[in-house]
């Protein structure tokens, strides 16, 4: 009877120990697919996610950027044409006659004119440069 209870034992001590390393292989085997699954989100999800949301912010600051160096410019070229149009207004106080009053008004538009073109072009040329500037984030450059 001994025999056959040591041989129980041994029977059960196998038993559990069996069952203890398949309980721990699949706990293992559970460990391994969750930091698979981890390792997946991470490349799939969160890392272009978290690049978005740069790019974005990027972006914005970009705009921040543009727009404030737009107004400034724009102040700029009001300034320049209202320093024009006094300088024009103080040479037709000092003209002799209307014939210099005439050019000096010929003067001022046709120098009015060349430099509204310049000024329009100059602020093309800046708002192109900020749409490009304000998108290069999101294209990844």
């Amino acid at each position: 009877m001994a025999d056959n209870s040591t041989q129980a034992s041994a029977t059960a001590s196998a038993a559990t120990d069996s069952a203890a390393a398949a309980a721990g292989s699949t706990t293992d085997a559970i460990r391994d697919a969750g930091e698979r699954m981890r390792d997946t989100f991470q490349s799939g999800m969160a890392e272009p996610a978290k690049r978005a949301t740069e790019a974005m912010r990027a972006t914005g600051e970009k705009m921040a950027q543009g727009g404030s160096t737009l107004g400034l410019k724009m102040l700029d070229q009001a300034e320049q044409n209202a320093q024009a149009g006094f300088a024009a207004m103080r040479q037709a106080a000092q003209a002799k006659d209307v014939s210099d009053v005439m050019k000096i008004q010929g003067d001022f538009m046709r120098e009015y004119s060349s430099r509204s073109m310049a000024q329009a072009r100059e602020i093309g040329e800046l708002i192109v440069q900020f749409g490009r500037d304000a998108v290069a984030p999101m294209r990844g450059q």
